[in-house]
C-alpha cells in the first residue's frame, strides 16, 4: 500500500523576494518580485491575471514547507493568514520579476502599508495565478472602466490590444496627480482620466459612463472596482444600453465601501449572484 497522499487541489504556493520598489504616484507603489520561489510560476494569456498575497499572522508558526491548503486543513480559522488579491502588472517568465501595483493611502488597510515599508530581500508567499479575461480581437470595440483597484488590468488589457483596435476606457482617480502614463497601441483608443476630488468613490465613474457616447458597434466590457459602482454600471448597461450578458465579459466588484477585504470576499459570491438575480428580473 502507498504512502503518498492524494495531490491537493488548490492554489499554487510561489515564494517571492522584493527586488526592486517605485512609488509612480502618490498613491501608487510598484513593487517587483524576483526569486527562485517563483520558478514554477506562469501565465497563460489573460490580462487579468491575479495572485493572492499571504500575510502572515503575528505570532503564529506555520508549517514549513508553507502550504496554504494544509494550513486550512490544519489550523483553526483564526491562525489562517490574511491574504490580499492583487493583479499582475507584469509578468517576465526569462527574468522571473512579477510586478504589482499597490494603491496605499496611508496607514490604512493591509497590503498598501507593508509595499510602502518593503525593502530588497524582503519576502511573501503568493498563490495563484488566476485570471479569465482577455480582449477578443473580434469584438467591435472594447469598454473599459474602473478605479484604481481595477487601473493594473485595465492598463495591460490596453497594452494588449492589437493596433487598430477601438477602446473607450474610463478610469477614476483622486486627482490629476494620480495619472499614469500608459502603453496604448496605435488606433482609436480614448481614455478619459476622471478626477474624484471631494466626491464618494464611484461617483465620477458612474456619471461619466452614463453619459457617454459610445461608438457603434458591438463591444466587449471589463468593469470592476468597488461593488456599488459595479452594480449600478452593470444595470445601465445592460437594460439601458441594452448589452447582452454575452458582451458584459468580465464584470465584479473588486472592492466594497464598509468592508475589509477579509469580509467582503467572505460575501461576494452571494452579493454577485443576489445582484445579477435582481437585475435580469427587473429586465
Amino acid at each position: 500500500m502507498s504512502d503518498r497522499r492524494p495531490a491537493r487541489k488548490g492554489p499554487q504556493t510561489h515564494r517571492a523576494r522584493v527586488v526592486h520598489k517605485e512609488r509612480l504616484t502618490p498613491h501608487m507603489i510598484r513593487v517587483v518580485f524576483g526569486g527562485d520561489g517563483l520558478a514554477a510560476f506562469a501565465t497563460d494569456g489573460y490580462t487579468d491575471h491575479y495572485v493572492k498575497l499571504v500575510f502572515p499572522l503575528p505570532d503564529v508558526a506555520y508549517p514549513e514547507p508553507f502550504d496554504i491548503a494544509e494550513v486550512r486543513a490544519a489550523m483553526p480559522r483564526a491562525a489562517w493568514p490574511r491574504t490580499r488579491t492583487y493583479t499582475v502588472a507584469a509578468w517576465d517568465p526569462e527574468s522571473r520579476r512579477l510586478t504589482i501595483d499597490f494603491v496605499h493611502h496611508g496607514d490604512e488597510g493591509l497590503a498598501g502599508p507593508w509595499a510602502d515599508a518593503a525593502q530588497p530581500g524582503d519576502e511573501l508567499y503568493l498563490l495563484g495565478p488566476g485570471g479569465g479575461y482577455a480582449p477578443a480581437p473580434e469584438s467591435d470595440w472594447h469598454l473599459l472602466v474602473g478605479d484604481e483597484a481595477a487601473l493594473p488590468a485595465i492598463a495591460v488589457a490596453l497594452a494588449e490590444l492589437p493596433e487598430g483596435a477601438r477602446a473607450l476606457a474610463f478610469v477614476e482617480i483622486a486627482g490629476p496627480e494620480e495619472e499614469q502614463k500608459l502603453a496604448i497601441p496605435r488606433g482609436s483608443v480614448d481614455l478619459r482620466w476622471l478626477h474624484r476630488g471631494t466626491r464618494q468613490v464611484g461617483d465620477a465613474l458612474v456619471d461619466a459612463v452614463t453619459g457617454a457616447q459610445f461608438p457603434a458597434g458591438v463591444p466587449q466590457v471589463f468593469l470592476h472596482g468597488e461593488a456599488h459602482t459595479v452594480k449600478a454600471l452593470r444595470r445601465h448597461l445592460r437594460h439601458d444600453r441594452g448589452l447582452t450578458r454575452e458582451q458584459m465579459a468580465s464584470v465584479s466588484g473588486y472592492w466594497r465601501r464598509g468592508t475589509d477585504e477579509d469580509g467582503w470576499q467572505s460575501g461576494k459570491a452571494e452579493w454577485n449572484q443576489r445582484i445579477e438575480a435582481e437585475q435580469e428580473s427587473a429586465g
